[in-house]
């Protein structure tokens, strides 16, 4: 198979965007080297070397790992060209300057291998007249690729060719960005601002401009335009914030300085707040105030009539709630109808966003499926313009928004495009999606990167069918679905709201295994959503409770153990496919799997004591096993109290701070992944993954471990736990009720009283860890951290 190898990438800028593309990709173990100026004074890598201490300070993290900052080669300019000879991928990142650029490139041409690929970061820049200063040689692979920041969590990437670039260096690049890097690809034309930020940055405008019309007020439309409208949580002005005010600035200034033609050019204006706000310095989070700011707890918004900063917290009116939470035809036509300003307000910025993107689609897109991807994937919206579009009924939104237009409403007078009214009742179909310049509907990339994605985030109309609806079923109960794609791997996915481990779940796992072994090479556990499992399912368990006591609920946790160890101990490779989040009993079903396949973004954790409680589906019992594997692989002979401790320590810790990876990177170096486990940068890619490990292990020859005892650190330990977390009690770092759940773990890792080398067996510790949860079902404490988390969804402290 020919493939683009990427052995190494060099980042030629220190800046934010550059410093944080160096980070993902020494997340992804791309070997990365990053440049910049030679510094004037001190050693002359201080500005590559200052940009990569920076990154352990960022947040959100852009490192996995803040110790793999290491692992960014350092350079700069002066001394070290020569080493872009060992790079198959250059990714220039400098300042949105042209000239600079230009001349950082008639610098780098000579020491570029011949082979790589040279492309550059920026936000808008024509990346055709970039690459006509390149030699002749080196602009056949030349092309645009824009990250969206944070490059770490943001999916979006567009790539942008020019006349020059071959066609297969784009495919080869679409190929590693999505693969080894995790990120959705757009394919974006060669236009200002290309398409998310063309887009984006018009409704952002947009919002200001109705915003002022209606007379709201930055907090609430935040609150009407973040989640309520299926749009990113942070609304409009915050994101403006985070983003930073002086980049949106020069994304404007990009429209002003390009697009004179466009209908749309008196909405390219500035707003003066915002001119006003970057006036006094004032850009947003990276100095401390933009168009809200934070003194202590308290966040406060601009208020322009004022020029100064009162109390935020406004909130959207219940009525537009009510509105916001019907289907989407219903919707629409109720905030057209209505009288209320803030529905006014959002049927506005609606309609402004179907007449932009219609009018522009033609220019800065091959098709409107990636338009709405762009948006989807930068801007984090639920559905992209031409999805919600046609969700309420294309022709009659057509027609709504043409009589806006008409009626002298909307931004531009620009009648909307003769396709949008030939009968069609939206633009996605099975087919494909709808490209005015082709006049045809394009089909979905057919790049062999693809084929490793079963179930591709799609857009609605394009009749893909729903992951919980394909291949065959072979069992399902309410909580469980058994199926297979090909008849060799049996998938358990997980139905329940957030996963959450029930009897039937329980029962659902143990049949798959069943099942399994009887006639497939392995069991994955997959489900198609941000979430492995967030635990048990303690509303389930109450009842059980109320009526029959902790006695009662001892019998259903033996049962939720022995499943963990019937997954651990299965004849065929049982396979966890993580993404989003695996606390407790989904980080103990992850543990006891023969194996981990898990997104970057998988964040696993036993985080029992929030509730009061201490893990009990066998997280206690892994961490001891682990703690004395891993004294014997390291040759440990005594079995004395510190040598054991040294390794369990850890576990205990983790467990009994609720510690939580915050990335897959980081739940491996807790333990809760291994070194034999796979991280997979594409979400997308998981099932894909996972299956092909499950086929290999099984045709390997795959056998479960053999059950065997193991040595715990005993009675002595457990004091020294005990005196360490005395002095963390008395010293007001934990409560009392801290002290005595701590206490517990502790005494489950340990082996409770015993001596210390002892040998148990896994069941032995899990009858620990099942009579010390039903204890603390029982205490008045424990009970209070239940039911506040049952009420509010958040921890009780107590």
């Amino acid at each position: 198979m020919n493939r683009f190898q990427v052995r190494k990438v060099a980042v030629l800028g220190a800046g934010v965007m550059g410093a944080q593309i160096a980070a993902h990709l020494v997340n992804c173990k791309v070997p990365v080297v990053l440049f910049d100026l030679a510094a004037k004074d001190g050693p002359k890598n201080g500005i590559v070397s200052r940009a990569v201490e920076g990154l352990k300070k960022l947040k959100p993290a852009p490192l996995g790992l803040n110790e793999d900052a290491a692992l960014i080669q350092q350079a700069n300019y002066e001394d070290h060209l020569a080493l872009l000879g060992e790079c198959d991928l250059v990714i220039e990142a400098i300042a949105e300057r042209m000239d600079w650029k230009l001349a950082l490139y008639q610098m780098i041409a000579p020491a570029l291998s011949p082979s790589a690929i040279v492309a550059s970061n920026t936000s808008g820049l024509s990346i055709t007249q970039l690459s006509a200063v390149l030699p002749e040689s080196i602009q056949p692979r030349f092309c645009g690729i824009h990250f969206f920041n944070p490059p770490r969590y943001m999916a979006l990437v567009e790539l942008i060719n020019t006349p020059t670039t071959q066609p297969e260096v784009l495919d080869q690049l679409e190929a590693f960005v999505t693969s080894a890097l995790g990120k959705g690809v757009v394919r974006a034309q060669d236009t200002p601002n290309f398409i998310a930020n063309r887009v984006g940055i018009a409704g952002m405008l947009a919002t200001i401009q109705e915003a002022a019309n209606f007379g709201l007020s930055y907090d609430v439309v935040d609150d009407l335009t973040g989640k309520k409208l299926g749009r990113a949580g942070s609304g409009t002005f915050r994101t403006a914030d985070v983003v930073g005010l002086d980049t949106m600035a020069h994304v404007i200034q990009t429209l002003q300085a390009n697009l004179a033609d466009d209908p749309f050019f008196p909405s390219y204006a500035t707003p003066p707040v915002l001119a006003a706000l970057i006036a006094k310095g004032a850009l947003g989070q990276k100095t401390g105030a933009g168009f809200f700011k934070k003194i202590g707890k308290d966040i406060l918004r601009l208020d322009p009539a004022k020029g100064d900063y009162v109390p935020a917290g406004g909130k959207s009116d219940p009525l537009v709630d009510r509105i916001l939470k019907k289907p989407a035809a219903e919707r629409l036509k109720l905030l057209r109808e209505s009288s209320n300003p803030q529905a006014q307000f959002l049927w506005a910025i609606l309609r402004d966003s179907f007449h932009y993107a219609a009018v522009h689609l033609a220019e800065i897109a091959e098709s409107a499926r990636d338009v709405d991807f762009a948006m989807r994937w930068g801007f984090g919206v639920k559905q992209g313009p031409f999805e919600l579009w046609q969700d309420a009924g294309w022709q009659q939104v057509a027609a709504w928004v043409k009589a806006d237009i008409e009626a002298g409403k909307a931004l531009s007078g620009a009648p909307l495009p003769a396709w949008v009214f030939d009968g069609r009742t939206g633009v996605h179909q099975s087919e494909g999606s709808w490209s005015p310049s082709r006049k045809a509907y394009l089909p979905r990339s057919t790049l062999p990167v693809y084929q490793r994605q079963h179930f591709p985030e799609s857009v609605l109309g394009a009749g893909a069918v729903a992951p919980l609806d394909a291949g065959t079923e072979v069992f399902r109960n309410d909580d469980v679905r058994l199926w297979t794609l090909d008849g060799e791997v049996l998938i358990a996915s997980i139905t329940c709201k957030l996963h959450l481990i029930s009897p039937a779940v329980v029962e659902g796992l143990l049949k798959g295994v069943e099942l399994a072994e009887a006639g497939y090479k392995g069991l994955v556990i997959w489900s198609p959503d941000d979430v492995f499992s967030a635990g048990a399912n303690l509303e389930s368990a109450m009842p059980v409770f109320m009526k029959h006591g902790a006695q009662g609920v001892k019998p259903e946790i033996k049962k939720l153990q022995d499943a963990m160890l019937r997954l651990r101990y299965a004849q065929v490779p049982v396979v966890a496919a993580m993404r989003g989040i695996a606390l407790g009993g989904g980080c103990e079903i992850s543990v006891h799997c023969a194996r981990r396949v898990a997104a970057m973004e998988t964040y696993v954790g036993l985080v029992e004591v929030g509730v009061g409680l201490v893990p009990a589906g066998g997280g206690l019992a892994y961490i001891a096993r682990r703690a004395a594997e891993m004294a014997g692989a390291a040759n440990v002979t005594n079995w004395a109290t510190a040598d054991l401790m040294k390794f369990a320590m850890e576990g205990f810790t983790n467990a009994a701070m609720a510690k939580v990876g915050t990335s897959a990177l980081e739940s491996k170096k807790l333990g809760y992944l291994l070194d034999s486990d796979i991280i997979v940068p594409n979400k997308d890619e998981l099932l894909f993954v996972a299956s092909t490990q499950a086929k290999a292990m099984f045709d390997s020859g795959y056998r479960p471990p053999l059950k065997t005892l193991f040595a715990v650190a005993g009675r002595s330990a457990i004091a020294t736990l005990k005196g360490q977390l005395a002095n963390l009690r008395d010293g007001g770092f934990i409560s009392a009720h801290d002290f005595h759940i701590s206490t517990l773990i502790a005494e489950a890792i340990c082996g409770g009283d015993v001596d210390a080398g002892s040998m148990v067996s896994e069941d032995y510790v899990m009858t620990l860890e099942r009579e010390r949860f039903c204890a603390l079902l029982e205490h008045p404490k424990s009970q209070e951290r239940i039911m506040g988390m049952l009420q509010t969804g958040k921890p009780v402290r107590n």
